[in-house]
Protein backbone atom coordinates (compact mmCIF):
# COMPACT_ATOMS: atom_id res chain seq x y z
CA UNK A 1 0.00 0.00 0.00
CA UNK A 2 1.19 3.51 -0.79
CA UNK A 3 0.18 6.15 1.71
CA UNK A 4 0.64 9.83 0.92
CA UNK A 5 0.30 12.76 3.29
CA UNK A 6 -0.14 16.28 1.94
CA UNK A 7 0.74 19.27 4.13
CA UNK A 8 -0.63 22.65 3.15
CA UNK A 9 -2.40 25.72 4.38
CA UNK A 10 -6.11 26.32 4.09
CA UNK A 11 -6.88 27.60 0.60
CA UNK A 12 -3.89 26.04 -1.19
CA UNK A 13 -5.83 23.01 -2.37
CA UNK A 14 -4.34 20.18 -0.29
CA UNK A 15 -7.71 18.46 0.12
CA UNK A 16 -8.57 18.81 -3.56
CA UNK A 17 -5.08 17.52 -4.45
CA UNK A 18 -5.68 14.35 -2.43
CA UNK A 19 -9.02 13.85 -4.20
CA UNK A 20 -7.57 14.45 -7.67
CA UNK A 21 -4.70 12.05 -6.95
CA UNK A 22 -7.21 9.42 -5.81
CA UNK A 23 -9.29 9.86 -8.98
CA UNK A 24 -6.19 9.60 -11.18
CA UNK A 25 -5.06 6.38 -9.53
CA UNK A 26 -8.59 4.97 -9.50
CA UNK A 27 -8.71 5.39 -13.29
CA UNK A 28 -5.58 3.23 -13.43
CA UNK A 29 -7.53 0.41 -11.79
CA UNK A 30 -6.30 0.71 -8.21
CA UNK A 31 -8.18 1.06 -4.95
CA UNK A 32 -7.99 4.44 -3.23
CA UNK A 33 -9.03 6.55 -0.28
CA UNK A 34 -8.75 10.32 0.04
CA UNK A 35 -9.66 12.31 3.12
CA UNK A 36 -8.70 15.50 5.01
CA UNK A 37 -7.76 16.37 8.58
CA UNK A 38 -8.59 19.88 9.68
CA UNK A 39 -7.66 21.89 12.73
CA UNK A 40 -9.07 25.38 13.02
CA UNK A 41 -10.47 25.32 9.46
CA UNK A 42 -9.54 28.77 8.28
CA UNK A 43 -7.65 30.12 5.31
CA UNK A 44 -3.94 29.94 5.98
CA UNK A 45 -4.14 27.45 8.85
CA UNK A 46 -2.13 24.23 8.53
CA UNK A 47 -4.13 21.35 7.05
CA UNK A 48 -3.34 17.78 6.11
CA UNK A 49 -4.90 15.59 3.50
CA UNK A 50 -4.28 11.92 2.86
CA UNK A 51 -4.43 9.46 -0.01
CA UNK A 52 -4.12 5.68 0.20
CA UNK A 53 -3.42 3.58 -2.88
CA UNK A 54 -3.44 -0.20 -3.13
CA UNK A 55 -3.93 -3.08 -5.54
CA UNK A 56 -6.59 -4.59 -3.27
CA UNK A 57 -9.53 -3.14 -1.32
CA UNK A 58 -8.50 -0.81 1.51
CA UNK A 59 -10.14 -1.63 4.82
CA UNK A 60 -8.19 0.66 7.16
CA UNK A 61 -10.00 3.89 8.09
CA UNK A 62 -7.49 5.89 10.10
CA UNK A 63 -5.31 8.91 9.57
CA UNK A 64 -1.99 8.11 7.90
CA UNK A 65 0.74 8.01 10.53
CA UNK A 66 3.54 6.39 8.51
CA UNK A 67 3.34 7.74 4.95
CA UNK A 68 5.44 6.46 2.09
CA UNK A 69 5.68 9.98 0.63
CA UNK A 70 4.75 13.53 1.58
CA UNK A 71 3.98 16.70 -0.33
CA UNK A 72 4.49 20.13 1.24
CA UNK A 73 2.51 22.89 -0.47
CA UNK A 74 3.95 25.69 1.68
CA UNK A 75 7.62 25.57 2.71
CA UNK A 76 6.96 27.74 5.79
CA UNK A 77 5.23 24.69 7.26
CA UNK A 78 8.66 23.09 7.63
CA UNK A 79 9.29 25.56 10.47
CA UNK A 80 6.10 24.75 12.40
CA UNK A 81 5.14 21.16 11.56
CA UNK A 82 7.25 18.01 11.66
CA UNK A 83 6.29 17.00 8.15
CA UNK A 84 8.58 13.97 8.25
CA UNK A 85 6.88 12.45 11.30
CA UNK A 86 6.49 8.75 10.55
CA UNK A 87 7.82 9.06 6.98
CA UNK A 88 9.13 5.72 5.80
CA UNK A 89 12.74 5.30 4.78
CA UNK A 90 13.43 6.15 1.13
CA UNK A 91 10.19 8.17 1.01
CA UNK A 92 9.90 11.27 -1.14
CA UNK A 93 9.54 14.73 0.37
CA UNK A 94 8.20 16.94 -2.40
CA UNK A 95 8.34 20.63 -1.46
CA UNK A 96 6.88 23.67 -3.19
CA UNK A 97 10.02 25.80 -3.08
CA UNK A 98 12.34 27.91 -5.20
CA UNK A 99 15.27 26.29 -3.40
CA UNK A 100 16.98 23.17 -4.76
CA UNK A 101 16.60 19.88 -2.87
CA UNK A 102 20.14 20.20 -1.44
CA UNK A 103 19.07 23.34 0.46
CA UNK A 104 16.97 21.22 2.81
CA UNK A 105 18.56 19.42 5.73
CA UNK A 106 16.69 16.13 5.89
CA UNK A 107 18.23 12.82 6.90
CA UNK A 108 19.81 10.86 4.03
CA UNK A 109 17.18 8.14 4.42
CA UNK A 110 14.70 10.41 2.57
CA UNK A 111 14.63 11.60 -1.03
CA UNK A 112 13.87 15.29 -1.61
CA UNK A 113 12.46 17.03 -4.67
CA UNK A 114 11.39 20.63 -5.18
CA UNK A 115 9.19 22.50 -7.60
CA UNK A 116 8.40 26.21 -7.67
CA UNK A 117 4.67 25.59 -7.84
CA UNK A 118 3.97 29.21 -6.84
CA UNK A 119 5.50 30.62 -10.02
CA UNK A 120 3.61 28.07 -12.10
CA UNK A 121 0.34 28.97 -10.37
CA UNK A 122 1.09 32.70 -10.92
CA UNK A 123 1.81 32.05 -14.59
CA UNK A 124 -1.58 30.38 -15.12
CA UNK A 125 -3.44 32.74 -12.76
CA UNK A 126 -4.48 29.96 -10.39
CA UNK A 127 -5.66 31.80 -7.32
CA UNK A 128 -4.74 35.32 -6.23
CA UNK A 129 -1.11 36.43 -6.33
CA UNK A 130 -0.87 36.52 -2.54
CA UNK A 131 -2.39 33.02 -2.16
CA UNK A 132 -1.67 30.88 -5.24
CA UNK A 133 -3.43 27.55 -5.58
CA UNK A 134 -0.55 25.16 -6.15
CA UNK A 135 -2.27 21.79 -5.89
CA UNK A 136 -2.36 20.82 -9.55
CA UNK A 137 1.27 21.80 -10.11
CA UNK A 138 2.40 19.75 -7.13
CA UNK A 139 0.56 16.72 -8.52
CA UNK A 140 2.43 16.97 -11.80
CA UNK A 141 5.72 17.00 -9.91
CA UNK A 142 4.56 14.11 -7.71
CA UNK A 143 3.77 12.02 -10.78
CA UNK A 144 7.27 12.57 -12.13
CA UNK A 145 9.30 11.87 -8.99
CA UNK A 146 7.37 8.91 -7.61
CA UNK A 147 6.03 7.20 -10.72
CA UNK A 148 3.02 6.09 -8.65
CA UNK A 149 0.57 7.66 -11.09
CA UNK A 150 0.93 8.38 -14.78
CA UNK A 151 0.95 11.97 -16.00
CA UNK A 152 -1.94 11.23 -18.38
CA UNK A 153 -4.07 9.98 -15.46
CA UNK A 154 -3.41 13.15 -13.47
CA UNK A 155 -4.26 15.28 -16.51
CA UNK A 156 -7.55 13.42 -17.02
CA UNK A 157 -8.45 13.68 -13.32
CA UNK A 158 -7.78 17.43 -13.38
CA UNK A 159 -9.90 17.86 -16.52
CA UNK A 160 -12.86 16.09 -14.89
CA UNK A 161 -12.44 17.46 -11.35
CA UNK A 162 -11.46 21.10 -11.69
CA UNK A 163 -14.37 23.24 -12.89
CA UNK A 164 -12.47 26.54 -12.96
CA UNK A 165 -9.68 27.01 -15.52
CA UNK A 166 -9.27 23.31 -16.33
CA UNK A 167 -6.93 24.01 -19.26
CA UNK A 168 -4.70 26.25 -17.15
CA UNK A 169 -4.62 23.64 -14.39
CA UNK A 170 -3.66 20.95 -16.90
CA UNK A 171 -0.89 23.21 -18.19
CA UNK A 172 0.35 23.65 -14.60
CA UNK A 173 0.43 19.86 -14.12
CA UNK A 174 2.45 19.35 -17.29
CA UNK A 175 4.87 22.19 -16.59
CA UNK A 176 5.58 21.00 -13.04
CA UNK A 177 6.13 17.47 -14.36
CA UNK A 178 8.88 18.83 -16.61
CA UNK A 179 10.46 21.26 -14.12
CA UNK A 180 10.62 19.31 -10.85
CA UNK A 181 14.13 18.96 -9.44
CA UNK A 182 15.27 15.93 -7.49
Amino acid sequence: MNEIRIHGRGGQGAVVASEILAKAVFHEGKYVQAFPAFGVERRGAPVMAFTRIDEKPIRIRTQIYEPNHIMVLDPTLLEVVDVTAGLKEDGWILINSVDPPAAFDFPDKYRVATIDANIIAFKYRLGPRNAPIVNTAILGAFSRVTGIVQLESVVEAVRTSVPIKPDDNVAAVKEAYELVTS
